[in-house]
């Protein structure tokens, strides 16, 4: 029972709205001390003080979002397409902006997420990472979003998979 605890202790659950605003549960590595969530906002910056050393670690290389291929495999999300967001983030937008993001599956990489690879980075040393997450990232995330899916097509989604593998290794 010990061992299966710390095994399971090591995946972050949460809840994420897919393709047609149906809730599913990502799963990502933990780089929070347990029960972070009810110690801070949704939006981490780099210095967060819940982050754990490996955490840092984990995020800084993109690893903590290996555990997705499991929400590939079990079909809720593809390997491109706009990230999910947490339910706060899709009451937040329009009618229009909702119909367009959730017209198709999320993603484990898409145009914003080469965008922001550091947006830990950009967070550091703010007082509330999460408005300025909503005030100066959200915007141009959701601008790239749209234009992933107005062109979205085979050769665009081997594009961002090719340029997101080569900023993780560089």
């Amino acid at each position: 029972m010990g061992l299966f605890r710390i095994t399971m202790n090591i995946i972050y659950k949460s809840i994420r709205i897919g393709q047609y605003g149906k809730t599913f549960t990502i799963y990502k590595f933990r780089t929070m001390v347990e029960g972070a969530d009810k110690m801070g906002g949704v939006s981490t910056s780099a210095d967060d003080p819940r982050l754990t050393k490996i955490g840092k670690f984990l995020r800084k290389y993109n690893i903590d979002e290996l555990p997705q291929l499991l929400n590939i495999l079990k079909r809720d999300m593809n390997l491109v397409g706009p990230r999910p967001e947490v339910p706060e983030v899709i009451n937040l937008m329009t009618e229009e902006e909702k119909r367009l993001l959730l017209s198709v599956k999320p993603g484990l990489t898409d145009l914003a997420t080469l965008e922001n690879m550091s947006e830990g980075d950009y967070l550091q040393g703010s007082k509330n990472p999460h408005q300025k997450y909503l005030d100066e990232i959200w915007p141009k995330k959701k601008r790239l979003q749209k234009k992933y899916i107005q062109n979205k097509s085979f050769w665009l989604d081997a594009k961002i998979v090719i340029q997101t593998l080569w900023r993780i290794i560089r």
